[in-house]
């Protein structure tokens, strides 16, 4: 294994970076007060082709490998969460769909726009009573002639208000189970498609989850993705190889918290010293370090594993549960470095704080990660 960044992901890199924090940073209190992401902003990105980062050269993309991205994703990280979701959410779970399982006519026809950000992406797999056990979904999909009939409503949608397109999943045989899910791209021009209710969340301002709603939504057969029947397994594949770019997003947001939260122990003086002198205080810097480097390893140990195109069940889910462990530890452990002036909301640190929540819980929470974990071993030692 060789994590040496290539001279072009060594480019992108510190390009990605100072926009990060000459840019983004700079807005960071602006997304918080008002919701949104300046639209200069998301233009920015789509110039520096933030929005293609692992869609391929050919349909107008970066073609950047999972090390290569989750290096890109580190730099990301360390901004504001709202924005990094809504790019981490379309080049993650709301393309890789499309590049991984679709037709050569489905990735000339979408991956352009979606490479240049023109059209957003979205993964559309959540439903009331389909969290955790994704296989219950009652989204339906019937056929009818040339093309299929939604029907159903899923909800807590990341980019649900910004997206065009939607990669569905809806029950095609409900005798048969999770296999009986089928995979569709559906556009939200398509008739009988709606975006609801933008769900408040007690973080990561500036991304908006929605319900989207279909009733008797007209999707083409030529939008089925992969084979009919295999939803539930592309959403499995989906979700397990975007949890290397998560885990990276959780890094830069850790760093970015020990970089804070070490300078400030260097400025604050308590007693007559800096407050990194204080044992308690140094004590938990070094356990913030240890932890972060400990999953930068990890992360790019797996990253480069779905470069190689290995079965990464369940490392990607050993790696999701920790990177998102760790993500929570370290913002609890920078509030309390802080001390008041962490819980304060002026200051980045509540914000982060936040945010770290919901690594826990999207894109599978960290109980259905140790289920999938244990899962596998039960099939390695059996």
């Amino acid at each position: 294994m060789n994590f040496n960044f290539d001279e072009e992901i060594q480019f992108l890199k510190k390009n990605v970076r100072d926009f990060v924090q000459t840019e983004v940073e700079e807005v960071a209190m602006e997304i918080e007060k008002e919701d949104k992401i300046p639209e200069r902003i998301i233009e920015m990105s789509k110039e520096m082709g933030l929005f293609g980062l692992s869609i391929p050269e050919e349909y107008g993309g970066l073609g950047i490998g999972m090390v290569g991205k989750c290096a890109l994703y580190e730099e990301i990280g360390a901004t504001h969460n709202g924005y990094t979701t809504l790019i981490g959410a379309h080049t993650g779970i709301g393309t890789v769909g499309i590049v991984e399982l679709g037709n050569e006519e489905q990735k000339k026809k979408y991956l352009p726009d979606l490479a240049s950000g023109k059209k957003i992406g979205a993964f559309a797999l959540t439903e009331p009573s389909a969290g955790s056990n994704a296989s219950n979904l009652k989204t339906t999909a019937v056929r009818k002639g040339d093309k299929y009939f939604l029907n159903g409503t899923k909800h807590y949608i990341t980019n649900a208000t910004e997206a065009d397109v939607f990669t569905v999943m809806a029950v095609t045989d409900s005798s048969k189970g999770a296999k009986g899910i089928t995979s569709f791209i559906v556009e939200k021009d398509f008739p009988g498609f709606k975006v609801g209710a933008i769900e408040p969340k007690m973080g990561l301002k500036g991304s908006q989850s929605a319900e989207i709603i279909m009733e008797d939504c007209e999707v083409p057969i030529e939008n089925v993705l992969g084979e009919e029947g295999q939803g539930y397994v592309n959403a499995l594949k989906i979700l397990a190889n975007g949890r290397a770019g998560l885990a990276a997003r959780n890094l830069g947001s850790s760093q970015k918290l020990l970089d804070l939260s070490t300078n400030y122990a260097l400025e604050r003086q308590q007693f007559g010293v800096s407050i990194i002198d204080h044992q308690a205080v140094g004590h938990m810097l070094s356990e913030m370090a240890v932890e972060i480097e400990a999953l930068r390893s990890f992360t790019y140990r797996v990253a480069w594993m779905v470069d190689e195109g290995k079965k990464v069940i369940k490392e990607a889910a050993m790696l999701k549960l920790y990177g998102s462990e760790v993500y929570n530890r370290v913002a609890d452990k920078a509030v309390q470095v802080h001390g008041g002036i962490g819980y304060i909301s002026d200051f980045p640190i509540e914000r982060f704080f936040r945010d770290a929540r919901i690594a826990r819980i999207y894109e599978g929470t960290s109980e259905i990660q140790k289920n999938i974990i244990s899962g596998q071993l039960k099939k390695e030692y059996s």
